[in-house]
This record gives C-alpha cells, sequence and structure tokens, in this order.
C-alpha cells in the first residue's frame, strides 16, 4: 500500500509536489519534477527477525564550488528516520508513542537539539 499522492513537503517557505515515480517491491519513490528532492519510504525484513521501515528525504541542489567559484556543483543531502523493530514484542501503537516521544524531543525548544547537532555537538 502506497501513501496518497502527491505528496506535499515545504522546505524553507516552498511548497513541493511529489507524485509517485517508482514503486519496487516493498518501497516507493516519489520525486520532484526538477529532481531536486526525492522521498523513499522502504520496509524489508532483516535477518527474518526485525523489520526495518525507512522514510527519507534527499535534496540535491547547484552551488558554487568553494575550491572553484565560477564553476557549480550540484550538492545533495539526506535527512531520514528508521524504525528496526522485533516482529514480536512492540505493537504499532508502542512504536508510534516512541515515536512521538523523540520526535517532541527533537523539536522542543524550535528544534533546540537539532540546532545543536547540525552545530557539532553531542
Amino acid at each position: 500500500m502506497s501513501f496518497t499522492e502527491p505528496i506535499s513537503i515545504t522546505i524553507g517557505g516552498v511548497t513541493t509536489s511529489l507524485p509517485r515515480t517508482s514503486v519496487t517491491g516493498d518501497a516507493s519513490e516519489y520525486t520532484s519534477s526538477d529532481g531536486g528532492l526525492r522521498l523513499l519510504a522502504d520496509h524489508s525484513l532483516t535477518g527474518g527477525k526485525r523489520h526495518r521501515r525507512i522514510i527519507r528525504l534527499d535534496a540535491t541542489k547547484v552551488s558554487a564550488d568553494p575550491f572553484r567559484p565560477v564553476e557549480n556543483v550540484q550538492n545533495s543531502m539526506s535527512v531520514y528516520t528508521v524504525f528496526d523493530v522485533p516482529s514480536a514484542g512492540f505493537t504499532p501503537a508502542d512504536e508510534l508513542a516512541t515515536y512521538v516521544g523523540f520526535t517532541t524531543l527533537l523539536a522542543a525548544s524550535s528544534n533546540a537539539m537539532i540546532v545543536k547537532l547540525l552545530g557539532g555537538e553531542s
């Protein structure tokens, strides 16, 4: 089963539509028309005992090469969340509660932990 599409994402005040562009097994990809954003949702069974569920956003942009400023280069980054759960022992409600606690921690005080993490703190 796939997400409702197109998926809309807003980054820096700009909303981008991501229609589904690929379905392979238990994975779906959603890509912007310019290819600058790609969302991947994937489910896999690892070692026959654990389920790995990933949602990942890849972003690319062109910017000046810091070593040759007159030339442009393509740069990319990714942000993703992985759920690595045993086949039994945690219900979807348990998994959701853990995720909500985690994201609440990260988003608290205007994303203070993420700001610090991106600044190199641990």
